[in-house]
């Protein structure tokens, strides 16, 4: 058996078409989607992070702001600027790039972002509308994850699903999402005491730890779709995630690429989110 694999970077082509589409129906309509994205500091990674987030924004007809402020910037000052874009009716989206300097509170910035313009899904509010499956956005990445199980036709119903991580971030939202589709979800962690026996079981696993080759070919049972969120770098300073790929894609039934998976999602599902805040704000 050789898994298939599940393409990121078509599957994204074709969401950004559908996001361009919906954009420009709305600015007929006298609304032009708009996402403010701030960056303090010059951490090299967050750099590349907002231009391409920005990019991405141009390129499917949204509107969208790069605020660049220096490492030095208060916490009173950042949250002021929050606030000023909470209020300003051309902006539906707040992004504030993180890691933040160290003398900023990350989350107390994050909880200063209206939920409304919350399109990164990491306010406490849309962490709580998750949980209880109210309308909310949803963290970029795991939404990517469920929209990739989605593309193949995958029926979670009765299924189980291990997720390998526990962050805020990916872990938790992921398992939260896997439930509501009526899966039986296994949260995995540092802690587990024996994550092959966990894994061995599973019809699904995500793994998102951040550590190369947290899930070997031992550890999948045949069949399995096999999600990769990871993105590390091997000895040769080649991107790659947490599955062993090559040996793992001989035994899974789908897979994801590093890169070319799960990756080129999570920027999508942040249009796909800017376009739901603007199209509910035009009610």
């Amino acid at each position: 058996m050789t898994a298939q694999l599940i393409d990121g970077n078509a599957l994204s082509r074709h969401l950004r078409t559908e996001v361009a589409e919906r954009a420009a129906a709305l600015k007929a309509r006298g609304t032009t989607p708009g996402l403010a994205v701030i960056l303090v500091g010059d951490n090299p990674a967050s750099q590349v992070y907002v231009r391409n987030k920005v990019k991405a924004c141009h390129d499917a007809g949204l509107h969208s702001v790069l605020e660049q402020y220096p490492e030095n910037l208060t916490e009173a000052e950042l949250l002021a600027r929050v606030a000023a874009l909470n209020h300003d009716p051309a902006i539906h989206g707040i992004l504030v790039q993180l890691p933040l300097p160290k003398h900023m509170d990350g989350q107390k910035v994050i909880e200063a972002i209206a939920p409304a313009k919350d399109v990164d899904g990491f306010h406490i509010a849309s962490a709580g509308a998750l949980m209880t499956g109210l309308p909310g956005f949803w963290p970029c990445t795991p939404y990517g994850c469920m929209k990739m199980l989605e593309s193949i036709g995958y029926e979670l119903k009765g299924k189980h699903a291990v997720v390998i991580g526990r962050s805020n971030i990916v872990g938790k939202p992921m398992a939260l999402m896997l439930l509501q589709q009526n899966a039986t979800v296994t949260i995995c962690h540092s802690a587990t005491r024996d994550l092959k026996a966990q894994t061995l079981q599973a019809d699904v696993i995500v793994a998102a730890v951040g550590k190369r080759k947290v899930l070997t070919a031992d550890m999948v049972k045949p069949g399995a779709v096999v999600l990769d969120v990871g993105m590390n770098r091997d000895d040769h300073g080649k991107l790659c995630g947490d599955v062993d790929f090559d040996a793992v894609k001989a035994v899974a039934g789908w897979i994801t690429p590093v890169p070319g998976g799960v990756g080129p999602m999570t920027i999508t599902m942040l249009l796909v989110n800017t376009l739901e805040a603007a199209e509910r704000a035009a009610r």
